[in-house]
């Protein structure tokens, strides 16, 4: 699965891009179909729900799966945003 990385109003240093890579890498097990990702880092203005945004999509024939998350570090943010798609892959899978 092609993977794009984009970090928005700030530049994203190699270990989180390699840390998002590592958990994309893990996340393509579970959606075989899967034929690419955007992953979108931004800072936000809010600080009080956390500052750090990711906006994860996965194309798959037919349909896109999207989750976003918001926490006070990007890396928690990108798990909490690919639980969420492992959640609607698994509910894709059931139908």
């Amino acid at each position: 699965m092609k993977v794009n990385i984009q970090s928005v109003k700030f530049d994203a240093d190699k270990r989180l891009i390699e840390f998002v890579e590592n958990k994309m890498d893990k996340l393509d097990r579970f959606a075989e179909r899967a034929t690419g990702a955007d992953v979108i880092l931004k800072l936000d203005k809010d600080h009080d729900k956390g500052n750090k945004v990711a906006t994860i999509t996965i194309h798959i024939p037919g349909d896109d799966l999207v989750a976003e998350d918001r926490a006070k570090s990007f890396e928690e943010a990108v798990d909490n945003a690919i639980d969420a798609l492992k959640r609607q892959i698994e509910k894709a899978k059931a139908k």
